[in-house]
């Protein structure tokens, strides 16, 4: 069986993939994930996903008879995304939006089948409940850095999880990569799972 083409250069996508024993290859879509008016968060998410592997595609043709897979994770509140920050005040702003609510983490995935076979996607929609927090807390967390290059400027495998009181959903498609989605949408495609 061929490696999947993981079209992402996460690393937590890449620990999930190598934990459940998948064999796969790094080709990174050049793709920049465009706000586009008039879509909610899943539409978007998920219109990313597709695009990230038609970018690769299009830019690699000899990947068609290969599997790709790409998956795009959004933070939403009240309808507004909550994107990289870029700076600490940004973050901070975040982490402040954040404070004693919820929020949902959006992660859709999608593979394309080696031939011509259409696109396929999954999503994962869970919510991410903090606890309040205080001044000092939130100056703790943006001394450390860990809101850099992350989706809300947070991740819930980092220092983060200190503030986190409850999820629903999936623990893995917070993360990024959502197993149980994974394996249906790879057992549906009639790549070789282990079971």
């Amino acid at each position: 069986m061929k490696p999947l083409i993981l079209a992402s250069s996460s690393p937590r996508r890449r620990d999930i993939l190598e934990s459940l024993g998948i064999q796969y290859r790094i080709e990174k879509a050049k793709y920049d994930e465009p706000r586009i008016a008039g879509l909610s968060p899943a539409e978007l998410a998920t219109l990313h996903a597709r695009r990230k592997i038609e970018t690769l595609i299009d830019a690699n043709p000899r990947l068609k008879e290969q599997w790709v897979l790409a998956a795009d994770t959004l933070i939403s509140k009240n309808g507004t995304i909550y994107e990289k920050p870029e700076t600490r005040t940004e973050a901070r702003k975040m982490m402040n939006a954040f404070s004693g609510d919820t929020h949902e983490v959006i992660t859709a995935i999608a593979l394309r089948s080696p031939g011509d076979k259409p696109i396929e996607t999954r999503l994962s929609v869970n919510a991410v409940t903090f606890a309040k927090l205080q001044v000092e807390q939130i100056d703790a967390y943006l001394d450390l850095k860990e809101w850099d290059g992350v989706a809300g400027g947070y991740r819930i495998q980092g220092k983060a999880a200190f503030f986190i009181t409850k999820i629903t959903g999936s623990w893995s498609g917070i993360v990024g990569l959502p197993i149980h989605l994974l394996y249906d949408i790879l057992r549906a495609s009639g790549y070789a799972l282990p079971l």
